[in-house]
Parts: C-alpha cells; sequence; structure tokens
C-alpha cells in the first residue's frame, strides 16, 4: 500500500509540475482568473448561498419540497455556470457557415424555464397528493 501510495505522490506530482511548466508562458493573462475566482467565490457566491439557504430554511417548512426547490436551484447554478463563458466572451473563431449560429441567451432561459416548470409541476403534485391523503 506504501508503495502504491508513493507512487501515486510521484505521478501526481509530476503531472502537477508539467502543468506549472505549461502554464507559464500564459501566467499574465490566467493570473486574474486564478486569482478571482476563489475571491469571487468567499467573497459573493457563498454568502449569498448562505442567506438563500436560511431564507429558504425559514419560508418552506416541509423537507420535500425544500429539497426539490434546493434541487433547482443547484441546477440551475450549474447551467448559468455554464453558460457564462458562451454568453460572456465573442466566439473565439470564424462562424462556420455548414452550421447554424446558437441564440445562447435564448437557449439558456428556454433550458431554466423549462427546469422550473417540471419543479412546479412536481411540488403541484405533491402538494394535491399531501393533501389527499390528509383528507383520508
Amino acid at each position: 500500500m506504501r508503495v502504491t501510495r508513493l507512487l501515486l505522490l510521484v505521478v501526481g506530482a509530476a503531472a502537477t509540475a508539467y502543468g506549472c511548466w505549461l502554464l507559464l508562458p500564459q501566467l499574465g493573462t490566467a493570473l486574474p482568473w486564478l486569482i478571482g475566482g476563489p475571491v469571487l467565490h468567499d467573497v459573493l457566491v457563498a454568502p449569498l448561498v448562505g442567506l438563500v439557504g436560511l431564507a429558504l430554511g425559514r419560508l418552506v417548512t416541509n423537507r420535500l419540497r425544500l429539497a426539490w426547490i434546493v434541487a433547482g436551484l443547484m441546477a440551475s447554478a450549474t447551467l448559468l455556470l455554464i453558460a457564462v463563458p458562451l454568453l460572456w466572451r465573442p466566439p473565439s473563431a470564424p462562424p462556420n457557415p455548414g452550421l447554424p449560429d446558437r441564440d445562447y441567451p435564448l437557449g439558456l432561459a428556454v433550458g431554466l424555464a423549462v427546469l422550473w416548470a417540471a419543479i412546479v409541476v412536481v411540488l403541484v403534485v405533491a402538494t394535491t397528493l399531501d393533501r389527499r391523503t390528509d383528507r383520508r
């Protein structure tokens, strides 16, 4: 077991060193991203997620409904995270005339709308089933 761990340590260190070597020529442009991401997360995203979690915990008392809402928020955040590079920066290559250009903002809006429509349907069905079991 020790030999395996040592081997994995050496391979991991070599891969890290090679990655750092490849990053050196681009360090000037990559440094703001390497520093900005964690700072943005710690200053903005983490406190915002904490406040939303506290508010949801107080507003939604049913654990099943809360789980579905939290799942929807996590899926929405993932979609937004994936969409940021496509929405923010200009295309890195000229458009391919054989492929239709995509409307990324519209695609994101449709994806979010479908996601939240599905969650609303699930919550309405769960509420209806809860009311039916309460009447019995």
